[in-house]
């Protein structure tokens, strides 16, 4: 009895949430090639800040998908660069989906506005340039996408943090597919580098970690609790409770 009622109460707290976000989404009207992909001025100037800088960016996706989820990218820039550049996953147009310059720096997504997730700047981060485009070159799913469970977007740049685990990113419940992985690597660091994960194919799965804290995977949908920075992490809604600092 005990345990069923556990069952349930899992299932209305991953249920529950996702209906919220359904019923207060707003999606996008009009066709997507028409939604905004207009810078928002997120990104810092290159011509004003010189000092090197790694960004990670998530947006809501398009139409009904963004009251589910959101897409994620990573942005870098070298010291003294002109200019950044932008990764992202794309599944439409075919193999490779890693993209490079897809949109601008800090665009919308089809009409979503982005939020910051992670903002790195000055010493050192030149070196984690250079090992985010090491680990953008070894992404090893270059050659397929799916929607869900992953490899998605969020599998790229959750693939990209846990090869750079001084990034510390700590990506967002609402991130499906963040926790793809492969079945012969079922066992992997948590995105964020700091703790562990248990994950099949992206559908089911834990992440115990000091930045995500206690985090259960059912079927795509996120669920748990950060104790580092006490909220609630919920499918659809996101983090609820003390809002996660991006530097």
């Amino acid at each position: 009895m005990k345990a069923r009622l556990a069952v349930l109460i899992v299932v209305a707290l991953l249920l529950l949430p996702v209906a919220v976000s359904v019923a207060t989404h707003t999606p996008s009207t009009g066709p997507w090639h028409a939604a905004s992909r207009a810078p928002t001025g997120l990104a810092p100037d290159p011509a004003t800040v010189r000092e090197p800088v790694v960004q990670v960016y998530a947006a809501r996706a398009f139409a009904w998908r963004g009251a589910f989820g959101v897409h994620t990218w990573i942005i870098v820039k070298p010291q003294d660069a002109p200019a950044f550049t932008r990764y992202d996953v794309v599944g439409w147009g075919g193999p490779p989906v890693v993209r490079k310059n897809y949109l601008a720096p800090d665009a919308q997504w089809f009409g979503s506005p982005p939020e910051l997730l992670l903002d790195r700047r000055g010493a050192g981060v030149d070196a984690l340039v250079d090992r985010i485009e090491a680990a953008v070159t070894a992404y090893p799913h270059v050659g397929e996408y799916r929607t869900w469970p992953g490899p998605n977007s969020n599998t790229f740049v959750a693939h990209v943090a846990r090869s750079v685990p001084e990034l510390r990113l700590d990506l967002p419940p609402t991130a499906i597919g963040k926790d793809y992985l492969p079945l012969a690597s079922a066992l992997a660091s948590a995105p964020s580098g700091t703790g562990g994960q248990f994950s099949l194919l992206g559908a089911f799965g834990l992440t115990v970690a000091l930045e995500e804290g206690v985090e259960l995977n059912f079927l795509g949908l996120s669920l748990g609790v950060d104790v580092l920075r006490p909220a609630l992490r919920l499918p659809g809604m996101g983090r609820v409770g003390v809002p996660n600092d991006p530097e």
